[in-house]
């Protein structure tokens, strides 16, 4: 993220909150979405693999509108940011263990595993960061 925009998100957002931890997770989620795109694609038509693309799909999904709730800033309520970031960590944390279990021999499933599991870890970041607030 450029500095105006990061100008642009801090005078609008919320008192106290971790730019430095919302920027990691924007980021995370942007390229979890991207590997679990990318995994889910060429999962597709493989045998046994269907669970995974699904997965991958449904956490591509989630990464998408975490990191578009983190773009609007005038709408951040911090109970449903809490949940969704909840529900982010739950997701990730199911698909990378889906992934990881076919690492060996798809290299679209190790990275997929390791951007999910950089998404989880960012929002749990986040979290600690917006609990502080409190």
């Amino acid at each position: 993220m450029d500095m105006s925009m990061m100008t642009m998100m801090d005078t609008s957002m919320m008192k106290g909150m971790d730019m430095t931890a919302m920027q990691n997770l924007m980021e995370a989620s942007s390229a979890c979405e991207q590997a679990c795109t990318m995994c889910s694609s060429s999962s597709m038509g493989m045998e046994g693999m269907g669970k995974c693309a699904a997965m991958c799909a449904n956490c591509a999904d989630m990464s998408n509108t975490m990191m578009r709730m983190m773009m609007r800033p005038a709408a951040m309520d911090m109970d449903s940011m809490m949940a969704m970031m909840q529900a982010c960590m739950v997701m990730a944390s199911a698909c990378a263990a889906e992934c990881s279990m076919h690492a060996d021999m798809n290299e679209q499933c190790r990275m997929c595993a390791k951007a999910c599991q950089e998404m989880a870890a960012a929002c749990e970041a986040m979290m600690t960061s917006m609990k502080a607030m409190k």
